[in-house]
């Protein structure tokens, strides 16, 4: 039974599939099996992995019921993907009949068993791909970045996730808060912070110890179809999102060590 990791902010630009991306090629690398499932309409997940999203079957194809998803999912350096495109952005108003809050956990129950992780990548918006995405999940990431628009986009998630833990999903909970392009000499960086921990303590979590520094690594790695941790290894992104991983994997007794090499 694989354990299912949303990454969620309302907000664009904090780091959603950067953070998706290295915690599948991070825990692919400690010897977990994993599955990336882009539900973002721009297919960033599994253009940044290297695939050619605009001619694959997609997840869109597998929540309408024309494709069964062992047949959608496909292969990466960094792990299996379930890709996505532009065609996904007619889901809130196509996938409209009852029980549509369901469509991606009544798929992936079909391959839980294969994988130990799934971590779902979100689109910048709260709608049914939201909502269907923390439906299916056991946590929940909430990337931000310091700024104070960042911060807002997180508190507003908190109406959502205690509707889902109401009418869907009771078992969902936050893993934590995660702080990207922080830079503790800044002093709204700092302040931010100390916000992000009033707001952990009412979504009932944490902010990660682990913080993600800027790095143009971040930047470059798309390009190669990599994840910044098999891209630029030693940076001090990659550093970070190590030490994040170790805080993931303590929470769910994942133990392995990292693949060499």
């Amino acid at each position: 039974m694989s354990v299912i990791i949303t990454i969620t902010n309302q907000k664009g630009g904090v780091g959603k599939t950067t953070t998706a991306s290295a915690l599948m090629d991070g825990l692919r690398q400690r010897g977990a099996r994993v599955l990336g499932v882009d539900l973002d309409p721009q297919g960033s997940l599994g253009f940044c992995l290297g695939l050619d999203i605009e001619n694959c079957a997609t997840v869109y194809d597998v929540l309408k019921g024309s494709k069964n998803i062992r047949e959608v999912i496909t292969g990466s350096d960094c792990g299996d993907v379930l890709p996505s495109n532009i065609l996904l952005s007619a889901a809130e108003l196509e996938f409209n009949r009852p029980g549509r809050e369901f469509l991606l956990k009544n798929c992936l129950a079909e391959v839980q068993d294969d994988y130990d992780f799934v971590i779902i990548d979100t689109p910048p918006a709260l709608n049914v791909l939201t909502v269907n995405a923390y439906v299916a999940a056991d946590g929940l990431i909430i990337p931000m970045a310091p700024e104070i628009l960042s911060l807002l986009g997180v508190a507003q998630i908190r109406e959502t996730i205690d509707t889902v833990r109401r009418c869907y999903n009771s078992r969902l909970r936050v893993l934590g808060i995660l702080l990207n392009k922080y830079n503790q000499r800044f002093t709204l960086n700092r302040e931010v912070l100390d916000m992000a921990e009033q707001i952990a303590k009412q979504l009932d979590t944490k902010v990660f110890q682990s913080r993600v520094r800027s790095g143009v690594a971040v930047a470059e790695a798309p390009a190669h179809g990599e994840s910044v941790l098999s891209y630029a290894p030693d940076s001090k992104v990659a550093r970070d999102f190590r030490l994040l991983l170790n805080e993931i994997t303590r929470e769910y007794g994942f133990f392995s060590a990292p693949a060499k090499g």
